[in-house]
């Protein structure tokens, strides 16, 4: 790699999926600063999905990923919990937000297999 810390946009996408989960929590759930259990169970499946994610350091935005590989249902929680904590991103992360929102400008590399969902 040309002076970038490897596994850098990982790291990054794992930050911000569980910030916008913490904002989620303590919004709809009413938590206290922890996650409750759905949504740490929620954060624990985006870490796993991460870590299998083929593109590796290449990943695109879920959005613009052709693989779809979280599980409908979760596909679903992961839509709404973005959908409102996206915008209140700016406010308490606004670095992460706007490197996510660049980072949705990239496509996925060609050639990549299915990932099984799971």
């Amino acid at each position: 790699m040309t002076g970038r810390r490897r596994g850098a946009r990982l790291d990054r996408e794992r930050r911000t999926v569980a910030a916008m989960i913490a904002i989620f929590c303590r919004d709809r759930h009413a938590s206290d600063g922890s996650l409750c259990g759905e949504c740490s169970e929620l954060e624990a499946y985006t870490r796993l999905r991460l870590e299998k994610c083929p593109y590796g350091e290449e990943k695109p935005t879920c959005v613009n990923c052709p693989i779809h590989c979280y599980l409908p249902r979760r596909r679903e929680q992961i839509r709404s919990v973005m959908a409102h904590s996206g915008p209140r991103m700016l406010l308490s992360h606004p670095v992460l937000a706007l490197r996510h929102m660049i980072a949705g400008r990239r496509k996925a590399p060609p050639g990549r297999s299915r990932l099984p969902a799971g």
